[in-house]
């Protein structure tokens, strides 16, 4: 994809409308967080009409990525981390975890809203170890995220990295082609990272998710369940490690999460290595 082509797609957020809904904002608000308004939340009361656990859905993929941090840094020694579609602040950040459990980890989070960038740089500290860095750019321009000065200032590209695409890959279209998108992130980081994803699927309830759809795009949101395998399709380029794209609460699942129904998360979820 050139430069052209990913700037004419950017959809960078420089004004804050409130009188709108916004994906983080929502999310948010399914998280019982405090950084969301009356469009919000009624976007969010809309789509829990139709499903009814979607705050308990939003739970789980944010109790995975607490999973897969941790996997990445004990299982497979990766200590630096570029985090796109940040969300708002809330519990268990990726910075948070990885410093727990490496203290000398390295995170950049990438969000094109500046509403979460003004409460991440506000809310997010870190170790004086490692080092935490905020982006306010839109992946839908990779360049814009890859050239940033604050990334290379961060992360180390010689060695590892852990793209972290949980729960945003779902706001591009077919034709806006993200699996381009991801490419484009994966040529930037070394063999032996990893990309870790989760996205929302139809394939558990089509009529439900096929009215969230509707409803998310009546509120100017762009949303796109995808299959089993068209998860599996964003990971070309990676191997995927064991257990492969498995519903978000099945993945790797620990004492929380190891007794829910795998379809009680609408979500896929995996983690492939980039090889050499």
């Amino acid at each position: 994809m050139s430069d052209s082509d990913t700037r004419a797609t950017s959809r960078l957020v420089t004004e804050v409308d409130t009188s709108v809904p916004h994906e983080a904002r929502v999310y948010d608000y399914w998280l019982d967080g405090r950084d969301n308004y009356p469009a919000d939340r009624a976007l969010g009361d809309a789509i829990a009409e139709l499903i009814p656990a979607i705050a308990t859905m939003a739970r789980a993929n944010r109790a995975f990525l607490g999973r897969a941090v941790r996997y990445v840094i004990d299982d497979l020694g990766i200590t630096q981390f570029l985090d796109i579609g940040t969300g708002i602040p809330t519990a268990g950040n990726t910075h948070e975890i990885a410093q727990q459990r490496f203290p000398a980890s390295r995170v950049v989070y990438v969000d094109r809203d500046p509403v979460v960038l003004a409460h991440a740089r506000a809310l997010m500290g870190g170790t004086t170890e490692g080092a935490t860095a905020f982006i306010h750019a839109d992946v839908s321009d990779p360049d814009s995220v890859l050239g940033h000065p604050a990334l290379r200032e961060t992360l180390d590209l010689d060695e590892p990295v852990a793209i972290m695409l949980v729960a945003i890959l779902m706001y591009f279209r077919p034709a806006d082609n993200p699996l381009q998108i991801v490419q484009r992130l994966l040529d930037a980081v070394p063999p032996g990272s990893v990309l870790v994803i989760t996205h929302p699927t139809a394939d558990f309830d089509p009529q439900a998710m096929a009215y969230v759809v509707q409803t998310s795009e009546q509120s100017g949101i762009p949303f796109h369940p995808r299959s089993k395998t068209e998860t599996e399709a964003l990971f070309a380029g990676t191997q995927l490690l064991d257990p492969g794209v498995v519903p978000v609460v099945t993945w790797r699942p620990d004492v929380l999460s190891g007794h829910a129904p795998a379809d009680s998360a609408w979500y896929w979820a995996g983690v492939g290595m980039k090889q050499g």
